[in-house]
């Protein structure tokens, strides 16, 4: 028996004819042009994107170049840089010099308190303690934004457990001294600046420490060994080798605590004093007042504060570490 006999030959054809009806058309057209499939899975987000979010940003650019006008309250809207005049004036400059302050004291806070955590999470956590790591970071995130910012102020009050503590360890006098202070006290924590900078900190931490853990994962083990073996010591390791290799992580890091504390205005709403924050002015401006222009205006403060801070964050690599 020869072995063409033994082998069957196929008998459908190498290419299938082309399936029927509006389906089967459709079907052939997606196989051979994959280009218009993946236009058409792309469109209906991209025109989201582009008409509800990108076009309301627009329409907020466009409202910030009108004015209001101071006799009758109504919106004069013809082009004028008037409104944004109006930013610099001493109050409003002041809303903002405060509000990218508290941005950057909250960043650089939580970069150093976020390293050693991650850096123990990513040396040294193994199997269940690194699920529990991520446990813990993750379980503030879990519960309500309000139900946190409410708790912080029962707990940052006068009749807090904050001053119950210090009080059983005789360091009253210290909370006292501190609120005395200029600027960052008040008559309590929960009415402070201090309190509101601890809030944020508190909030915004774990967008802090997972960029860093996953930066400082990346680092090989042999490079703090080789550092070690040449005679450096841990600070010089650290300033040499760990920190310039988890700087963008850090800066990823930073990128999440610093616009999320420049566009907040809860926290300094409910923990906090009188002095506002943009994202105060902005609900004032836009609400009691009625000034559709100023509140536009100071919106913008904080994406043009952004657009410089992404294009410096993306120079030295931070997106790498997202």
């Amino acid at each position: 028996m020869s072995l063409d006999a033994a082998i069957p030959r196929a008998t459908a054809p190498a290419i299938l004819p082309g399936s029927g009806g509006v389906r089967g058309a459709l079907s052939d057209l997606f196989w051979r042009r994959p280009k218009v499939l993946l236009l058409l899975m792309l469109l209906p987000p991209v025109l989201w994107l582009g008409i509800v979010y990108i076009g309301s940003l627009f329409a907020l650019l466009a409202q910030s170049f009108f004015s209001i006008d101071e006799f009758s309250g109504l919106i004069n809207r013809e082009f004028t840089l008037k409104t944004y005049g109006d930013l610099f004036q001493a109050a409003n400059l002041d809303i903002i010099l405060r509000t990218v302050t508290m941005a950057a004291l909250v960043t650089l806070a939580s970069s150093v308190i976020a390293f050693p955590i991650a850096y123990y999470a990513a040396r040294y956590a193994r199997g269940r303690w690194k699920a529990l790591f991520y446990l813990g970071i993750m379980l503030p995130l879990w519960s309500s934004y309000l139900v946190k910012i409410y708790a912080w102020k029962l707990i940052l009050a006068k009749e807090g457990i904050l001053t119950w503590l210090f009080g059983k360890l005789h360091l009253q006098w210290l909370i006292d001294a501190w609120l005395s202070l200029p600027v960052v006290g008040g008559n309590s924590l929960s009415v402070s600046f201090t309190g509101t900078f601890i809030v944020f900190v508190y909030v915004w931490l774990p967008f802090m420490i997972l960029p860093v853990q996953a930066a400082l994962e990346r680092v090989p083990g042999n490079l703090v060994e080789a550092s070690s073996d040449l005679g450096a010591s841990p600070g010089q390791t650290f300033r040499n080798v760990l920190f310039p290799l988890a700087l963008p992580g850090i800066v990823a890091g930073s990128i999440f605590t610093f616009s999320l504390t420049l566009g907040d205005y809860i926290i300094p709403q409910i923990i906090g004093t009188s002095r506002l924050f943009i994202g105060q002015a902005v609900y004032s401006q836009q609400g009691t007042a009625g000034n559709i222009p100023l509140a536009a205006a100071f919106t913008v403060v904080p994406i043009v504060i952004m657009g410089f801070y992404l294009w410096g964050a993306k120079r030295m690599g931070a997106f790498d570490a997202l």
